[in-house]
């Protein structure tokens, strides 16, 4: 078979080739599908700059919500507890996420340990939420508040964290450290100067995308939360009770995106550009 035969792609018994039919079927696919992901968010931020947003159609910008919205202290204390809950919960699961990440490789079923891990994402958010409740109530005597809501993003967010740092220990050469071991380096020395840079991008990945979906959580929160609020809930609140909120609301879900979204980008071209060197 002839080079140009090969370019060509499949064939049909000697017909023409239906491959560059189903590559611009899959071309025009993806493009849609990032459409549908981003044209909202777009939509959201002019919105948000429409002197009319519940119509739906932006028009007649200004800037009258925004400033509505940093006139206002509401949202202080619940974006204040959202962030710190966050880093705090971001902090963890990196720190775990690493512990637990660069044993798994090495057991004797990986797969199967994974399993166990991951089965969280697929439990619904209410059950999950109800179970937690009833876990801080009864067995941790937990009073509901800050720490019950940590504690809850901590399960959600975990397994989500050790997926990421497992992408980078599974492409991670061993034999480095078997090297640095022949050397004569400590464990803790091997890890620091070996292992911890390579693992570096995982990391910061793990930890930053633990705070995201920390930030970001509301179900098991309104299970876990007793007389606290987060930001998610409070904007989910004044949705409910306050038509004339929804403005404000529109405004703040704009300046959280402007600020989240560059970050992400950022952490994760670091990510993908560390794998993509290994």
């Amino acid at each position: 078979m002839t080079d140009a035969a090969l370019s060509q792609g499949p064939t049909s018994r000697g017909g023409p080739s239906y491959w560059p039919i189903w590559r611009a079927i899959g071309k025009w696919a993806g493009l849609f599908m990032l459409g549908l992901i981003y044209f909202p968010l777009v939509w959201l931020m002019l919105l948000s700059f429409s002197a009319n947003p519940l119509s739906g159609i932006p028009g007649s910008f200004t800037s009258t919500h925004f400033r509505a919205l940093f006139a206002s202290t509401d949202w202080h204390q619940p974006l204040l507890a959202s962030v710190v809950i966050g880093l705090i919960v971001g902090l963890v699961c990196a720190v775990v996420a690493t512990v637990v990440g660069r044993a798994v490789p090495s057991l004797a079923r990986p797969g199967r340990t994974l399993l166990l891990f991951v089965l969280p994402l697929f439990v619904p958010g209410m059950s999950m939420g109800a179970a937690l409740f009833i876990f801080a109530r009864s067995v941790l005597d937990l009073k509901l508040g800050f720490w019950s809501i940590a504690l809850g993003h901590f399960v959600w967010a975990f397994p989500f964290a050790l997926l990421i740092i497992l992408v980078v220990t599974t492409r991670f050469d061993h034999r480095l450290v078997e090297a640095g071991r022949d050397l004569g380096a400590s464990g803790w020395r091997v890890f620091w100067d070996i292992e911890f840079p390579i693992l570096m991008p995982g990391i910061v990945s793990a930890a930053l995308f633990g705070f995201l979906m920390s930030f970001n959580e509301v179900m098991r929160t309104i299970f876990l939360r007793g007389t606290a609020e987060t930001m998610p809930v409070w904007n989910w609140v004044q949705a409910a009770a306050q038509q004339s909120q929804v403005p404000i609301i529109f405004a703040l879900s704009t300046i959280v995106l402007a600020v989240t979204l560059p970050l992400l980008c950022g952490v994760f071209w670091l990510l993908f550009a560390k794998l993509d060197k290994s």
